[in-house]
């Protein structure tokens, strides 16, 4: 009996995986990380069949390990990403990204007259009221917003 070809991805010696992305969310996250950079090498999958999902995306960024902005960003974006630190080809680290229950300084209020939005300075502050579907209101002007709020902060043009 045949066996199907599998794509094989070549391992990564030192970096960061990003997986389980909600399909079509990986060039997002490449925005978020200011990727691709000619030093940076990088592995996109898009659209790949998972047994946890219906489909997803995979990101590996060689020789880079992530900030805890950036994977606070990311779980905005794709709240059950899973990080996976790779050193010496091996995961040293995994872990879900999590979304926490204050963005702080990450957004921007999407109504102009939130004090946010002027000359004082004041930073961004939302709470999460939900995570699934993604729900936000900002602190000070009360305005709710949802995921597509959120991602249009993140365009890719």
């Amino acid at each position: 009996m045949k066996t199907p070809m599998e794509l094989k991805v070549k391992p990564i010696k030192n970096g960061t995986v990003i997986d389980h992305i909600n399909a079509n969310k990986a060039l997002k996250v490449l925005k978020i990380l200011g990727l691709p950079s000619p030093e940076t090498g990088l592995t996109l999958a898009m659209n790949v069949q998972s047994s946890q999902m219906k489909s997803k995306d995979i990101v590996k960024i060689e020789g880079r390990e992530l900030a805890s902005r950036e994977v606070d960003e990311i779980a905005l974006i794709s709240p059950q990403a899973t990080i996976n630190i790779i050193r010496d080809y091996k995961i040293i680290d995994k872990g879900k990204v999590n979304l926490l229950k204050e963005i702080k300084n990450i957004l921007t209020c999407s109504n102009p007259n939130c004090i946010t939005n002027t000359d004082e300075p004041v930073k961004s502050r939302f709470i999460v009221l939900n995570n699934e579907p993604l729900t936000l209101r900002c602190h000070y002007c009360e305005r709710i917003m949802d995921q597509d709020d959120v991602e249009t902060q993140f365009k890719l043009f």
